[in-house]
């Protein structure tokens, strides 16, 4: 009997020697997992202001309020090149974990239309934030209380005495605004700017005749009545109906189609690392960047901006790149922007 119950107890010591070794490498297990060791450059491809700028700017700030990283993210405007600098120094930064950049569409229009080698396979996928959506924005004090009175004006007003302003050139403001003149036998001068923040300014100060800027690029002056929304390019309408202006929500814009201009359009706001990093490396930001869109302050600006709150990782981000990557191919096509 005694010999019995020292085996049991021979046994049980085992197995709790066992478990103790296991908790101990699970702790310096987690402890291996990768974080920065360094600062990490936060790349943004385009201008101050707009709407890239300002997300990375609040996902900076998240970082810091929530203590999410031991080491600061800094984020650096790169827009030489409509965007073609950043991509392609992050390209360059092979293996370089403490590198990322955010992107807008312009990682699939920067190449094309100016022929700069690099493609959105040149760095690594790690998470889409949001789609961005287009507002067609008019000054306040214009006659035109809709789209299609608007457009009505610009094609009585004849060919290419219209300005649009937007962000860039060949880009996705450009292609929205090709887009409208072919759906609706419109034709104006394209003016373009660095970032959606300076669009905004130019539309409240007449410069400019309309815009097609990002709903985020543009809340502050449509809150302040200084603009006005005409319609928005999706399928469907805005969800949010808490209200911006006195009189208006998000929800309450038209769909461009609803006001006769069958043009849709959404945006990619997705984050990327360099090429050649590790699993390790690229779970980091997988998991940081989740960290951040479950925070009340991300939740916050998604409905401010009228962002459509769809992410995605892995393989089906991929998939995503490569169909986002061929409808601006066909329709860059159509609208002669591709590089010959």
């Amino acid at each position: 009997m005694k010999s019995r119950l020292a085996m049991i107890k021979s046994s049980l010591a085992t197995a709790a020697a066992g478990a103790i070794a296991a908790m101990a490498l699970g702790t310096v297990s987690a402890h291996a997992a990768w974080e920065p060791t360094k600062p990490v450059e936060f790349v943004v491809p385009a201008g101050t202001g707009g709407g890239a700028d300002q997300m990375a700017r609040l996902m900076q700030g998240i970082v810091i309020k929530h203590k999410l990283m031991k080491e600061p993210l800094i984020v650096v405007n790169k827009s030489g090149g409509a965007g073609a600098e950043g991509f392609l120094e992050v390209k360059g930064a092979t293996g370089n974990p403490h590198k990322i950049i955010i992107t807008l569409s312009n990682l699939f229009t920067t190449p094309l239309a100016t022929g700069v080698p690099f493609n959105w396979r040149d760095m690594t996928p790690v998470s889409m934030m949001a789609l961005d959506q287009f507002v067609l924005w008019v000054n306040a004090e214009n006659p035109a209380k809709n789209a299609k009175d608007y457009l009505a004006a610009v094609k009585a007003a004849g060919p290419s005495k219209m300005k649009m302003g937007g962000t860039g050139s060949k880009q996705e403001d450009q292609i929205i605004t090709v887009g409208i003149e072919q759906a609706t036998g419109t034709k104006f001068i394209y003016i373009p700017f660095k970032g959606g923040g300076e669009v905004a300014v130019q539309l409240v100060g007449k410069h400019v005749d309309s815009s097609v800027n990002n709903p985020i690029e543009a809340v502050a002056q449509w809150r302040a009545n200084q603009l006005r929304a005409l319609c928005v390019f999706d399928e469907k309408r805005m969800t949010y109906k808490t209200k911006v202006t006195d009189t208006m929500s998000w929800a309450d814009i038209p769909t461009c189609k609803e006001a006769g201009v069958p043009t849709d359009y959404t945006m990619l706001r997705g984050i990327f690392m360099a090429p050649g990093v590790s699993k390790d490396q690229l779970q980091f930001y997988v998991d940081l960047l989740k960290k951040i869109r479950d925070t009340p302050e991300w939740k916050d600006y998604m409905e401010k901006g009228a962002f459509n709150q769809t992410t995605m990782s892995g393989d089906e981000y991929a998939k995503w790149l490569g169909a986002a990557e061929q409808r601006h191919r066909e329709l860059m096509k159509e609208a002669g922007f591709i590089a010959k």
